[in-house]
């Protein structure tokens, strides 16, 4: 079942990407919730312990079968209990296929088809064309910190 309430999961923080190639985007049709039955980006909530990257790629794997490379950030939804960071994400490898679980499909649209689409939501068709709209957004700045955990800093060059 889709959501199960899991320990490890931190539901306050939550990642997706845009992937292109051939210039058609990676969409699934989500099963559950708000967006049952509409076509979204992939993604879902960061794990306890886990970089946002690090959810992205892992999340990208478990609902379509395909491994991305997270790129620079594009968007940033946020209100008062959680946050939402888009990411653009380069595809590496794989053949897209639906999980059977989150989602009933994935497949590979034309950009112009998924922003005109009904079944795609507004905020997914917002990401695709921040994604779409340039190659800018804040990129990952090498650092070096002083504490132990892992960190990243995303910021304008």
């Amino acid at each position: 079942m889709p959501h199960e309430k899991n320990p490890n999961t931190n539901y306050g923080q939550s990642v997706t990407g845009v992937v292109i190639k051939d210039g058609k985007v990676l969409l699934a049709r989500h099963t559950y919730g708000a967006g049952k039955g509409r076509l979204i980006v992939p993604g879902g909530y960061v794990n306890f312990g886990e970089t946002p990257q690090d959810a992205l790629i892992r999340e990208y794997k478990e609902e379509t079968g395909i491994t991305v490379e997270p790129l620079n950030i594009i968007g940033i939804r946020f209100n008062m209990k959680d946050w939402y960071v888009a990411f653009r994400a380069r595809f590496v490898e794989g053949d897209a296929k639906s999980d059977k679980n989150e989602n009933s499909e994935v497949l590979w649209l034309d950009i112009d088809e998924a922003l005109s689409r009904e079944d795609v939501p507004d905020l997914t068709k917002k990401i695709i064309s921040s994604a779409v709209s340039s190659d800018e957004g804040l990129s990952q700045i090498p650092f070096v910190s002083t504490q132990s955990a892992p960190y990243s800093y995303y910021g304008l060059k």
